[in-house]
């Protein structure tokens, strides 16, 4: 073999005998001690420099100069003529087969390979990129704000519980849309549906076990809440089809089955809490489309304008919040990376003071996001949630004691984003998400009534 190894360095020599004797890369790499990547280098190099395109024609261009050996093929000078015979000096053939010289292919311009490089790499981007694209489109569509394009699996069947009983179903699944109820009637307003971001309102009758259809809120949003202030409904904000929040607040008054608006929210805001009390509306914490936040928003319909009073402790959204005894309690949440079982109290006397108008309160039993929250008597009733947990039970909070226990659950699992109401005796939990959109319409008796007899005595 030649001892000019023309354009090849000594590493690119070691990687090109390998070939010739057709290992793979992986192979080239395990016994040079070098990683894939860097064999793949050596090996583009070692063709610009040959002016070949693919490794047999590398392979050849080598025995044609002598640089590598092949088993069956003669060095060129050795191949140049026949070999004498020992008797008579006839000439003949070698016993190994004759490999001929190739004339060395012609070199490729640098421009001509720079173009094929690129005809190569569009190629490939137009046979890659519909589904690149579609990847791209429901990672950005699969966030905690939405369920639009995640895959669906069948609901779970409903658990045999001794106190809930199924009612008539919603018109169709439908969850992150604001409950409410006016003492006789149950309103699901907008939300999520498999469809998409619904403006739908429709109405629960308790008396005749039947839904019949509000007029369509003038914004569909999902991620909201609804609270009574006098005889209308307050939905505040909520992430928009297109999943930016807005600021808008829309008022629903049932006497006339219309929307109206009132002043907007000092910034975008979707996934708060939300409770009224003393005639005003408080909105706690959520997401502004950017950020999980803490503030505490205010509204005065007196007024008409919003007001900032003492953040919570830490942002979160995805929680519940409900009046009880002259406080509003802020239950759950998520905060972008986990569930929160965390309990605080707000007191709204407590603004302007030393003491502050925030205080703990014992914690839910294990965390819970995206749950419903009903008050009914001295108790809270925290139904749902289930981010990452897998949630087998509901809770319920006696105030009087600051304590947890557990009730029954009809939805074994995740059961999150659904809506909560009471009416009555009774705690009434209606759509959400357990792998898809639910439909259920879900009626808990909390207070068992027992009537007594009255006794008179005799003349």
């Amino acid at each position: 073999m030649t001892d000019d190894l023309g354009p090849l360095s000594e590493r690119e020599l070691e990687v090109m005998r390998l070939v010739a004797e057709g290992k793979t890369n992986q192979q080239i790499a395990r016994a040079l001690v070098i990683s894939p990547n860097t064999v793949k280098v050596h090996l583009r190099n070692i063709f610009e420099k040959l002016g070949v395109q693919s490794r047999t024609e590398a392979t050849m261009e080598a025995v044609r100069r002598g640089w590598v050996d092949v088993p069956g093929a003669l060095a060129p000078a050795a191949a140049t003529g026949p070999a004498e015979t020992a008797a008579g000096g006839q000439s003949a053939e070698t016993s190994a087969p004759r490999i001929e010289s190739l004339p060395a292919p012609a070199p490729i311009a640098r421009w001509q390979r720079a173009y094929m490089i690129v005809v190569a790499v569009l190629i490939a981007i137009a046979a890659l990129a519909p589904a690149w694209l579609n990847d791209r489109s429901q990672a950005a569509r699969l966030t905690a704000f939405s369920d639009i394009g995640r895959p669906q699996s069948a609901a779970p069947p409903r658990a045999p519980v001794s106190r809930w009983v199924a009612r008539a179903s919603l018109p169709e699944g439908r969850s992150r849309m604001a409950v409410a109820t006016d003492g006789s009637r149950l309103y699901v307003i907008a939300g999520e549906t498999a469809t998409g971001i619904t403006d739908q309102v429709s109405i629960y009758d308790l008396r005749s076990n039947s839904w019949q259809t509000g007029a369509v809120k003038p914004t569909a949003v999902a991620n909201i809440a609804a609270v009574w202030l006098g005889e209308r409904l307050y939905v505040a904000g909520g992430t928009l089809a297109s999943g930016a929040v807005t600021d808008a607040v829309e008022v629903y008054d049932p006497r006339t089955d219309a929307w109206t608006t009132c002043a907007g929210l000092p910034f975008p805001l979707a996934a708060y809490g939300a409770a009224a009390l003393a005639g005003k509306l408080y909105l706690f914490g959520g997401w502004d489309g950017a950020r999980y936040r803490a503030d505490t928003l205010i509204y005065d319909p007196a007024a008409d304008r919003w007001t900032v009073g003492t953040a919570m402790a830490e942002p979160r959204a995805f929680h519940a919040a409900g009046a009880l005894q002259g406080v509003i309690y802020v239950v759950g949440g998520f905060d972008g990376e986990r569930e929160l079982a965390t309990v605080a109290v707000y007191d709204p006397a407590g603004e302007g003071t030393a003491e502050g108008p925030w205080s703990e309160r014992a914690a839910l039993s294990q965390p819970r996001g995206s749950l419903g929250l009903a008050t009914l008597g001295a108790r809270l009733y925290a139904i749902g949630g289930g981010w990452t947990e897998v949630l087998t039970f509901n809770e319920q909070y006696d105030a009087r004691a600051d304590a947890w226990s557990r009730i029954e659950t009809p939805i074994v699992g995740r059961w999150r984003n659904l809506g909560v109401a009471a009416l009555g005796n009774k705690i009434y939990a209606v759509g959400g998400w357990s792998g898809s959109y639910l439909n259920n319409n879900e009626e808990y008796l909390a207070l068992l009534q027992q009537l007594l007899p009255l006794f008179t005595t005799g003349q």
